[in-house]
């Protein structure tokens, strides 16, 4: 069955050459003969013989080729056939034309690296009148079928779009949501060009504030979210609706620094806000979309979390920042053993060095004293006084973070981030915020006034809490011991920091976490197996930090 869309496969490893005549965009099959789509060979693909171990670079090249010229003559069917989802794939590559609505495209194969091929993607999208340019890149593997023992694409739905996923459908046609000029708080324009970690954000605001702001709809290519009620991601605008102005929290500088900051490692995400308000400055990812850690994660934040576990200390009489505190280079606790980093001791410590040093056992051995209390203390002092898990109302949708109770050797893990805490830089940068501010302002990214939403409150720290977190934030980032002071160096005016880093199962290297403030902005990052967190995450939130006032 033809899709309609002509397509053409063009230079790179795979250029489909005949008499010296490399062919377009039109009659590609026609040109294969017996050894293209449907024609039979005498290769070991297509033998009786049913082959087993890894596809072969021959395979791999006449599989991938096929498969794509199959795509690029609109045999839907066909193509499907050389996929290991058949169904899916045909479903795909026929909506490609038919609800995608691509009148022409060329693909131009890239060299590939083990059995995946690369590829770009030059099309024309058309409706109703309207004809708009469209370039992208994907990829292909493939692998051998199971019974079979055929080489085979390995189908999924990103080989059509690589921001295609399971459930996603491509379409062309009139927005169903109004379109918005979103701009930050000094009025300057943000694009997802510009800003590319506010591709998801955007399309989230257009959803629920478009129409609102007086928006109208154009006629764009998006993705089809899987949910009934997520948010379709815009790829491509043919025509432009009138554009509504949504008024953001955000403020540019400081969102190029986060983009700037993210974009050193691999899977990085950082947020900042403003601890006098609350008001989001910046969220940013790497990579830019997919799942956004830096808003919707939900992972332990290791020695961060020691924030909120000294307000816990202060708070329940166990110790203050001056206070003396036992740091020996392990603690036990109903039988299980914590250690600090490298099995470090400090035989002279308080509570201000412990947290500067990132001393695991002197945010355990204090808190035993508590007895039936001590399952239940964390939790309490971070609902009650950070806010967390109290239904944020953002304006975008957020993860709240999570502070259960807890019993047995996951009470001490708790302490020191481990355990069943889980948290995303947003909450930690508001963590932050609520230390340095003394109460708990509820993030926002706009106005509580554009539609009436009920903010989350908490209880103000209670006198003299705040004054000394916010101590022994500024002595972990400028003492010559302090875990941050290396990474807040080129941070100037009144700072503080505490870094982090969370063991995950199944991962070599943990996670490196950072949280810090310069004057009225808080930021916490978290870079996936960056190790240390003054080592990864740590520049990334000078980075931020150095943009903000």
């Amino acid at each position: 069955m033809r899709s309609g869309a002509k397509v053409g496969i063009v230079g790179g490893v795979f250029a489909l050459v005949l008499g010296g005549v490399g062919y377009g965009a039109y009659n590609i099959l026609d040109g294969l003969g017996d050894s293209g789509v449907g024609g039979h060979t005498s290769t070991a693909a297509d033998s009786s013989e049913v082959r087993s171990g890894p596809v072969t670079e021959e395979e791999i090249a006449d599989t991938s080729k096929k498969f794509l010229a199959a795509w690029a003559e609109g045999e839907a069917t066909v193509a499907a056939a050389l996929t290991n989802n058949k169904a899916d794939a045909e479903t795909a590559l026929t909506g490609y034309s038919d609800t995608a609505h691509v009148t022409k495209a060329v693909i131009t194969p890239g060299r590939a690296t083990g059995s995946t091929v690369p590829y770009t993607v030059k099309a024309t999208v058309s409706y109703k009148g309207a004809t708009k340019s469209w370039s992208y890149a994907s990829k292909l593997t493939v692998v051998r079928g199971l019974t079979t023992g055929r080489p085979l694409v390995d189908w999924e739905p990103s080989v059509i779009h690589p921001d295609l996923a399971k459930g996603e459908s491509l379409e062309t046609g009139e927005s169903s949501t109004a379109s918005i000029e979103a701009v930050d708080r000094n009025g300057q324009v943000l694009t997802k060009e510009k800003y590319p970690s506010l591709a998801g954000i955007l399309d989230e605001l257009r959803k629920k504030y478009g129409e609102k702001a007086g928006g109208t709809t154009g006629i764009e290519t998006w993705i089809n979210s899987a949910n009934a009620d997520g948010v379709n991601k815009t790829l491509l605008t043919l025509v432009k609706g009138k554009s509504g102005r949504v008024e953001t929290t955000l403020d540019a500088k400081v969102q190029a620094a986060a983009e700037r900051g993210v974009k050193k490692f691999e899977k990085a995400s950082v947020a900042a806000v403003e601890p006098s308000t609350g008001a989001i400055r910046a969220i940013a990812n790497n990579p830019p979309t997919g799942f956004e850690t830096s808003r919707s994660g939900a992972v332990a934040p290791g020695s961060t979390m020691k924030i909120i576990t000294s307000a816990m200390i202060i708070q329940n009489g166990l110790g203050g920042a001056n206070s003396a505190v036992a740091c020996p280079s392990q603690v036990s606790w109903e039988g299980v053993t914590f250690h600090n980093l490298d099995n470090f001791s400090m035989p002279s410590a308080t509570l201000k060095t412990a947290f500067a040093r990132s001393c695991n056992t002197a945010f355990i051995k204090p808190v035993a004293p508590l007895k039936d209390k001590r399952d239940t203390a964390l939790a309490i002092e971070a609902e009650q006084y950070f806010g967390i898990g109290r239904n944020w109302q953002t304006g975008i949708a957020t993860v709240d973070g999570k502070v259960p109770e807890s019993s047995g050797a996951e009470t001490a893990a708790s302490f020191i981030g481990q355990g069943k805490i889980q948290m995303n830089p947003l909450n930690m940068a508001s963590v932050t915020a609520t230390a340095v501010n003394g109460r708990f302002r509820q993030p926002f990214i706009v106005a509580q006034t554009l539609d009436n939403r009920t903010f989350a409150t908490a209880t103000p720290l209670p006198p003299g809490v705040s004054g000394q977190l916010k101590d022994m934030l500024r002595y972990t980032a400028t003492a010559p011991e302090g875990t941050g002071t290396q990474a807040m160096a080129s941070v100037d005016g009144d700072k503080g920091a505490k870094t982090g880093s969370a063991e995950v199962d199944g991962h070599a290297t943990s996670d490196s976490w950072f949280t810090g403030f310069s004057n009225d902005l808080a930021a916490a990052a978290l870079v996936q197996s960056g190790g240390h967190g003054g080592d990864a995450a740590g520049p990334v939130v000078a980075e931020v930090l150095r943009a903000g006032p």
